[in-house]
């Protein structure tokens, strides 16, 4: 077939002469764009890359210094425990980085222990500036283990902590403290440093690894699917050199975003924008690749065919990158500051990978020529490969038995939404680790040894003219079990409160929760109540404003774009209620998976909605290549039953293959020693694999067969006739392509979908037919 076609026009399949050729006709054959405009406008494109790289990558390596992982960044400037920090900064000493002393004996402390405990807590004082006086230890009922808290002053230079004490002053004054607590320890006696700044340390050294760590991963996840799916040595170098290339423009736009409007970026959010840059531009990559492979079948010139692909991937790229970035740009209504923040980090990472893939990829490919698919090259003239079509055969079963599909599948993923009924309760700082931390044993320790007592103060401000009345109203709260008065300054008194129940149960925030009812009648200024716990009540409570605010938004605004794309509410919402479903039994997995499997004590309050705007928006992006393509079909004249199932056959290949490695990018944060990395990640990874085998191919089919045309209602398909050019199965698609959704699979047509066009090219991108 290549020799035929080659001999019939008279020269080198790729030099652009004119003559014959196979269906589609001479302007399929490619001769009409001069040569010399060929090979200037992908160069061109190359170099301008080339040198946007060169002016964003210091922009891109900078955005690492402008994260923020304090809890408090992510409140709002209005809860209250955010009001309680920045008075508690005015007073004398400011701020300050609290860490725990912690000795134990298994058989009891001895004199000796403990005067050690007391010269290195003097030790402490000596090196460190310490924000009041020390306190005497606290020793457990059994006498086994004894505290002391420690208040530093935050920002101090730590004698020779070097450049990392200047980045990090806190977590270089930690480990000063952990230095000074492992010296001169008797044997039998250990010492442990716990408390808020401890755990922060921890958590940033955790935070400053997880870049390296993610995109690593992430890479060579991706590097191994690319390979698998395309077969070949060389192809998958070019999307994954894209990739990357989008991922570092995307830094650059944040760093942007940050300097410009001030948004909040956390570590995590960073990461997750890397996830999303690799997935969906990879998803963009194979969609694009799929249709160049099967236009370089239809033209000789590689540059005609990608001109042919791009008409007819760009439309449906740019409505599902759309969908994906308006959804996560209504996360800017969030209280949350780094959901707030995560809203156009992701929107700028999915409209940076779109445009990569849609302008340096395709300059890549065509410089490269279509031998950049060896060994498996789509000869000019040839027929795809007859290998079976796994789809054609669902589509099969979706004709037969479409109501038994449809229940069952609902009644399985109804099944699986039960599990959120077993979600764990609110994730603790502690629980915070997939792995524990010197921290984290500290705090574990003491809460053996005082159990339902609580060895963090919760912070409260008063009007220094009616402290005591704060002091009295506070003493007499439930659950408070002990207050001390603290600074004052400004006509601001700190009070230290400490709880009855363990620090930051469920008990301990129900006593903020009193505290605040209690000290709501002070006179004056008033008083506020803060803290770790309270920071913690107020991001519950943040979070939960958010999903009831954010979640419909994005329901109406994925909607409204469906609607205008498909030109039917019926299927608009079709498609929306699909992936709502497939995120509520992939949560529902998560509560039988967090708890049970994982041992995660917790679920962090931003999963849910989190979660809810990847799945709505990432999931709708493959029920838009499947409707758009059913679409397409029913223009042509094809019926909408019969559409659904070409549809189906035509776009699952490439469609199953770009889950794939979504999900696969999602689930490389499992693999982040992080609890609320990893639950984010089994949630989107386990709903987009269900989207992608269950719910789309299944009972998104289902629906649709079953509705028949009234699918498309009120649009012009919905009536009969209603199929615009009314050229019925027999109508050719007009020049340049088809437009559609992301190439036709190599499979024929069989299981009940015949060819939509007679004596013209099949489809959008598909074989020419016999």
């Amino acid at each position: 077939m290549r020799a035929e076609a080659t001999a019939a026009h008279g020269g080198s399949p790729d030099d652009g002469s004119a003559g014959s050729g196979p269906p589609g006709g001479a302007a399929a054959g490619g001769g009409g764009t001069p040569r010399s405009r060929r090979l200037a406008l992908p160069w061109a494109t190359v170099a301008l890359w080339v040198v946007l790289l060169a002016l964003l990558g210091p922009f891109a390596g900078q955005l690492s210094g402008e994260t923020e992982d304090d809890s408090l960044a992510y409140l709002p400037d209005s809860a209250e425990s955010t009001e309680v920090a920045q008075i508690v900064r005015e007073l004398p000493g400011g701020g300050t980085d609290d860490v725990i002393l912690v000795h134990q004996r298994e058989d009891g402390l001895t004199g000796e222990d403990l005067a050690v405990a007391d010269r290195q807590a003097e030790t402490v004082a000596d090196r460190l500036e310490v924000v009041g006086d020390l306190t005497d230890p606290v020793v457990s009922e059994d006498g086994t283990t004894a505290f002391r808290a420690i208040s530093l002053a935050p920002d101090q230079q730590v004698p020779g902590g070097g450049e990392d004490a200047e980045d990090d002053p806190a977590a270089a004054a930690v480990e000063l403290v952990r230095d000074i607590v492992a010296q001169d320890l008797p044997e039998g006696l250990t010492a442990q440093v716990g408390g808020p700044a401890a755990i922060g340390a921890d958590a940033g050294s955790v935070f400053q690894s997880i870049d390296l760590t993610l995109t690593l991963a992430t890479v060579a996840v991706v590097t191994v699917l690319l390979i698998v799916i395309y077969r070949s040595p060389l192809l998958w170098l070019l999307p994954l050199v894209c990739v990357g290339i989008a991922a570092m423009a995307a830094m650059a736009a944040v760093y942007a975003l940050v300097q410009i409007f001030g948004i909040t970026v956390s570590t995590q959010a960073s990461s997750i924008m890397t996830v999303l840059v690799f997935g969906a531009g990879t998803d963009y990559a194979l969609l694009l690749v799929a249709r160049y492979r099967d236009e370089l079948r239809e033209h000789r010139v590689p540059y005609e065919a990608m001109r042919t692909a791009l008409r007819g991937c760009v439309p449906a790229l740019l409505a599902s990158s759309g969908t994906v970035a308006a959804g996560l740009l209504c996360l800017m209504a969030a209280d949350h500051n780094s959901s707030n923040g995560l809203g156009p980090v992701g929107a700028a990472g999915v409209l940076c990978a779109l445009l990569v893939m849609i302008s340096l990829l395709p300059a890549l490919l065509v410089l490269c020529g279509r031998r950049v698919f060896w060994p498996l090259v789509p000869e000019y003239g040839s027929e795809p490969g007859g290998r079976g079509n796994i789809f054609a055969r669902m589509g099969t079963s979706v004709s037969r038995r479409p109501t038994a599909l449809l229940a069952g599948g609902l009644i399985l993923l109804g099944a699986l939404s039960l599990g959120n009924l077993n979600l764990p309760g609110p994730l603790k700082d502690e629980d915070f680790f997939t792995q524990t931390p010197d921290s984290v044993v500290a705090m574990q320790t003491l809460a053996d040894a005082f159990p339902g007592q609580s060895t963090q103060p919760i912070t409260v401000v008063a009007d220094s003219d009616h402290a005591d009345a704060a002091v009295a109203a506070a003493e007499e709260t439930d659950g408070v079990a002990r207050v001390v008065p603290g600074r004052t300054a400004d006509g601001w008194t700190e009070i230290n409160v400490f709880a009855e129940g363990a620090s930051d149960s469920p008990e301990e925030r129900d006593t903020v929760r009193e505290l605040r009812d209690s000290l709501g009648a002070v006179d004056g200024r008033g008083a506020l109540v803060g803290g770790n716990t309270a920071q913690a009540v107020d991001l519950d409570d943040t979070n939960a404003r958010d999903r009831v605010v954010v979640i419909p938004l994005v329901l109406i605004s994925v909607l409204l774009i469906l609607v205008m794309l498909f030109r039917s509410l019926v299927a608009a919402a079709l498609v929306l209620t699909a992936v709502v479903v497939s995120w509520g039994a992939a949560l529902g997995l998560g509560g039988l998976f967090f708890g049970p499997v994982f041992g995660f004590a917790g679920m962090d309050g931003w999963i849910p909605l989190l979660t809810f705007a990847f799945s709505v928006s990432l999931g709708v992006d493959y029920g838009i290549f499947l409707m758009h393509r059913m679409r397409e079909e029913a223009l042509r004249g094809a019926e909408t039953r019969e559409a659904v199932l070409i549809a189906l056959r035509k776009t699952g290949g490439v469609i199953a293959s770009a889950g794939i490695v979504l999900a696969a990018t999602f689930g490389v944060l499992m693999s982040l020693p992080l609890v609320v990395m990893v639950e984010l990640g089994f949630v989107v990874a386990v709903g987009v694999l269900m989207d992608t085998f269950l719910v789309r191919p299944y009972l998104l089919t289902s629906a649709c067969w079953l509705l028949d045309r009234r699918m498309w209602w009120p649009g012009a398909l919905s009536r009969p006739g209603g199929a615009a050019g009314g050229g019925g199965r027999g109508a050719v698609p007009p020049a340049g392509g088809s437009g559609g959704s992301g190439g036709a699979s190599d499979a024929p047509a069989g299981d009940g979908a015949a060819p939509v066009a007679v004596g013209g090219r099949s489809g959008s991108g598909g074989s020419a037919s016999s």
